[in-house]
Parts: structure tokens; sequence; C-alpha cells
């Protein structure tokens, strides 16, 4: 019979992995409709700053690599096997930090949407393109979006665990 420690933990595990899936279903959703209703670099406008583009990023972020070989997509792909490995062990061993574990699953969710599109692709659809006087922030996509706010709250609950210590 396990412990009441133990399902409580195996209770936030699910939890945190259900944040993960959540992001992967809603990325990969949205791309399936981009992938559907656009050609590679159709662009639509919405908003004076807010464009629906469809691009292809055979890179990281910025589009780091992304004029390689094409080594970098196994190399992109391990990279976010091994992540996400590492991610599962933190949020075992630290699933009761609720702001820690909520940002590594938002994390997870987005480096295994991305590692879908790169199986899948061989590239990450990336379709959202913000923009402003003729400058252009790189297009990205929800799975984009879920980690950089994983990163902005693992960095806030780093600084509040400083100014606690």
């Amino acid at each position: 019979m396990a412990s009441k420690s133990s399902a409580s933990s195996n209770n936030r595990l699910i939890l945190w992995l259900a944040i993960a899936l959540l992001v992967v279903v809603l990325d990969q959703f949205t791309k399936v409709l981009v992938l559907h209703e656009f050609q590679y670099g159709d662009s639509r406008y919405v908003f004076p700053f807010f464009n629906l583009v469809r691009v292809h990023n055979t890179g990281a972020a910025f589009s780091f690599l992304a004029g390689a070989s094409g080594w970098q997509r196994w190399f992109f792909v391990a990279l976010g096997a091994a992540a996400t490995i590492f991610i599962l062990w933190l949020l075992r061993r630290h699933g009761h930090q609720t702001q820690f574990a909520t940002a590594l699953s938002l994390i997870l969710g987005g480096a295994v949407g991305n590692v879908v599109d790169r199986l899948l692709h061989g590239y990450v659809v990336d379709f959202i393109q913000l923009h402003w006087a003729g400058w252009y922030y790189p297009s990205f996509n929800i799975a984009d979006s879920a980690i950089t706010v994983g990163a902005v709250l693992l960095i806030v609950d780093e600084l509040r665990r400083v100014k606690r210590g």
C-alpha cells in the first residue's frame, strides 16, 4: 500500500504532466490548422502589430543552425529527449514546489511540441509574427510561448527563493 505522501506526490506529477500534455495538444492543434490553411510563406494581416504566417524553422530559437546540412534535426530531437528526461526527474523530486513545477511543465510541453514537429516534418512550424514600424520579431508558435513563459516563471521563482534565503 502506497503512503499518503507517495499518493500525493503521484497526483501532483499527474497534474504537471497534464499541463504539459495540454501545451502539446494546443501547440499541435494550432500547427495543424496553419499547415492546412496556409501555404509555406503565406502571411495574413490580423492587427497592425500581428500577422499569422507559415514559416518552417529547421534550426532552434531565432533560427539558430537553420542553415546547417540537416544534422541539426536529430541533434535537436536528442536534446529535446534529454531535456524531457531531466524535467521528468525534476518534477518527481520537486513537484511540491508549485511555481517551479508549473514552469517545468510549460517548458516540457513546449519542448515536446517542437520535437513532435521535428520528427513529423523535419522542421518546426512557426506562425505567430509580431512586428512594429518595419521591425519584425522572429516567428514563433505556442510551444515557444510556453517555453518562454516557463523560463520567466523559473527566473521569478529563483529570485523569490534568493530573496527568502
